[in-house]
């Protein structure tokens, strides 16, 4: 179920507008909420939260989630830094980031239980904890997970007021028109495939304002290479936005790529959209101090690049 809060109905407790939105009793969107099944825009919030006007509320089918407690997994990390507040993890294409129907298993919080111990937020629930924020199974690249409650509030604040910076490198079909652009155009469920996302210009009550900054890196025969800034975080948001403007994702079949020649013969270097989560910038939540994280682009990335440039030559 997905709801965008009205003015009417703002400044509610996300557990009262939950309840009154699914039919149920405040109790039962209490547990939703602390089981982690409930976001907005994106991100896990706590049942105390005062919804906003605009706000898209997406709550998932609980019996899609027979799970009480998730098994810690023994799978390895990539982490690029940790204290006793967070961790950042760089996160490879192929794996989902939490528990849903069709992978309940190999998930980022399976590993992140297993590393972690008992040392996680507990405001994400049984099935996200410590989780601020989402990249998709296929996108590689940075997130912050909180340890605890104070990191998580205080994450979950500068995510929500864009004041984290989430710099992305992604290959795209064609060359743009302009070096540098804004795509801003608001995005909401897809009136027909509910599994995508879509831009949404017509229906202010199923769509938010989406804002993505690219720079063109490179241009090469029949793609690009570009640096793209959320300032605004919604779902698909830079997959959805690069499709619209005619330039989707090299492998994104969801949203138009893996159709060009240069796809189809190097398909075996494609598990998914080329997109890379590159780096990561905010405010710690304890010291205060801005802090900033990079990772490499993951091989097959580099590989695709690589063949790009000779091709282009």
């Amino acid at each position: 179920m997905t709801a965008i809060v009205s003015p009417a109905d703002e400044s509610k407790r996300l557990d009262v507008f939950v309840a009154e939105c699914a039919e149920i009793s405040r109790s039962a969107a209490s547990r939703l909420i602390e089981d982690g099944l409930v976001t907005v825009g994106g991100v896990v919030l706590p049942k105390r939260y005062a919804v906003k006007a605009g706000d898209e509320i997406e709550v998932d089918e609980p019996s899609l989630f027979p799970m009480t407690s998730v098994t810690p997994e023994n799978i390895p990390l990539d982490i690029v830094y940790e204290d006793a507040d967070i961790i950042v993890i760089n996160k490879p294409s192929g794996m989902v980031v939490h528990p849903a129907p069709g992978n309940m298993t190999g998930t980022l919080v399976h590993a992140l239980l297993y590393h972690c111990g008992d040392s996680l937020s507990g405001i994400g629930g049984v099935l996200r904890p410590g989780i601020v924020h989402r990249i998709d199974k296929d996108t590689s690249g940075l997130l912050v997970v909180a340890k605890n409650d104070k990191a998580h509030a205080a994450l979950s604040a500068q995510l929500s007021g864009h004041h984290i910076e989430r710099e992305y490198h992604a290959l795209v079909t064609g060359h743009l028109r302009e070096t540098d652009g804004t795509v801003d155009a608001p995005i909401g469920r897809h009136p027909v495939d509910r599994k995508k996302m879509a831009v949404i210009k017509d229906d202010a009550h199923t769509a938010r304002a989406a804002v993505t900054h690219y720079h063109v890196l490179e241009e090469m025969k029949g793609a690009s290479y570009v640096r793209l800034l959320l300032e605004t975080g919604r779902t698909h948001q830079i997959r959805v936005h690069m499709s619209y403007i005619g330039h989707p994702l090299l492998g994104d079949v969801t949203y138009g790529g893996g159709k060009t020649p240069f796809e189809k013969s190097h398909a075996s270097l494609l598990d998914g959209q080329m997109l890379h989560a590159k780096r990561l910038s905010f405010v710690h939540p304890t010291t205060g101090e801005s802090v900033s994280f990079t990772c490499p682009l993951p091989d097959n990335f580099e590989k695709m690049l690589s063949l790009l440039r000779k091709e282009s030559q």
